[in-house]
């Protein structure tokens, strides 16, 4: 900082309320605590500014709340950090669009979030990945609808909240490969017929060569009647960041 804006900033707080100037002086004290924050070198898009801002914000909103960030807020503070690190990105302007939530350097991305209190380091599980709609229910089709979705996105990124404690806290930002997802084209399908939902629920199976399970799309029916993809080897992913802090409350 300039001394004229150190100069500014000790002006505007004294220009604070005694109340206002205590919320300043907890995030600051937020800031102070142990935090270790780590890029992947080979990541093509995080750089130093993005993993330190993205960081700063994930230290403010545990400043508040013991719950995991959300999606929506994920969202909001990755376009933030971005910018303000000097990159391009851009959220989609519905909240109901069905396909990429933001455009990252002109690359339409989906984004998710996993913050299971079972969550496991090894595998990732997207609870809600799509709509299935009111249609037909038969998994080829649905199948289909999954691999047509992703043709609105080329990039899918997964923010994972892996240990959240009264003080302390771990994330990863994770690249599901869109690649890996495509070699659902050739899934094996298994319908759970001892399942009492209505329409029932199934499953595509992905096998690498040994046979060995990549990932499983769940076809959830029921009333919900989303899809999920469950147990991703997080081994085939690719970890872009990890956040690792402690946090108290102001």
């Amino acid at each position: 900082m300039t001394e004229q804006e150190i100069v500014g900033l000790a002006k505007a707080l004294g220009l604070l309320t005694p109340s206002q100037r205590d919320w300043v002086k907890g995030v600051i004290a937020q800031f102070q605590l142990p935090h270790k924050f780590v890029q992947n070198p080979k990541s093509d898009w995080i750089r130093p500014a993005v993993i330190e801002r993205f960081g700063d914000a994930l230290r403010i909103h545990h400043a508040f709340s013991r719950q995991a960030l959300s999606k929506d807020r994920f969202e909001y503070a990755l376009e933030l950090c971005l910018n303000q690190a000097g990159d391009s990105a851009a959220l989609v302007q519905s909240r109901t669009n069905r396909g990429h939530d933001i455009t990252i350097s002109g690359l339409p991305a989906s984004l998710k979030t996993e913050a299971a209190a079972n969550i496991r380091e090894d595998t990732i599980h997207v609870s809600k990945w799509m709509e299935l709609g009111r249609g037909e229910w038969l998994l080829p089709k649905l199948r289909d609808l999954f691999l047509e979705h992703m043709q609105s996105y080329a990039r899918i990124f997964t923010l994972r909240c892996l240990e959240s404690k009264r003080n302390h806290y771990r994330y990863e930002l994770v690249e599901i490969p869109k690649v890996l997802m495509l070699e659902a084209r050739n899934c094996e399908f298994e319908i759970m017929e001892s399942s009492r939902q209505n329409p029932k629920p199934g499953y595509g199976y992905v096998y690498d060569e040994g046979r060995q399970l990549k990932f499983a799309l769940y076809f959830d029916g029921g009333t919900e009647r989303k899809l999920q993809i469950k147990h991703i080897r997080k081994s085939l992913c690719i970890v872009h960041a990890t956040w690792d802090f402690d946090s108290a409350a102001l």
